[in-house]
């Protein structure tokens, strides 16, 4: 017999996706985003996993609560045309969302976003080439 259920539409798992990365990036909680919306952080986690649907005005609304348009919400999202998007390769922007959904890219990334100094911020970026270019000559 097969089986009937229902299955999350493909955009709204990205869509979840994208909003997850953003609150994490924000280092915000569920349970925050879900405050200043006036909801669960349950029904945040089943907007986060496609579960449950993002409605115009409540996705509108978390934009302007993480601070981004609502047109980061469906960047790379499946079913765009493939190829280049804004100048970049699908796979080199997907690279980049999944170094900053890891542990490892949030914490850098939270980290290097309080260095105001733009000349220590190009000594770090300096600094992280030549470990990488130290790394592949071995």
């Amino acid at each position: 017999m097969i089986e009937n259920k229902k299955k999350p539409n493909p955009i709204d798992i990205h869509v979840g996706s994208r909003i997850r990365l953003r609150r994490t990036m924000l280092g915000m909680s569920q349970e925050k985003l879900g405050e200043s919306l006036g909801i669960t952080f349950q029904q945040i986690q089943k907007y986060e996993k496609g579960t449950n649907r993002v409605g115009a005005s409540r996705l509108q609304n978390i934009s302007n609560i993480l601070n981004v348009p609502v047109s980061f919400f469906f960047e790379d999202a499946p079913g765009e045309n493939s190829g280049t998007a804004g100048g970049m390769e699908t796979s080199s922007s997907n690279y980049v969302v999944d170094f900053l959904s890891s542990s490892e890219g949030l914490q850098l990334n939270r980290a290097f976003v309080k260095i105001s100094d733009p000349k220590v911020r190009r000594k770090v970026v300096e600094l992280v080439k030549a470990l990488a270019a130290e790394a592949d000559a071995d």
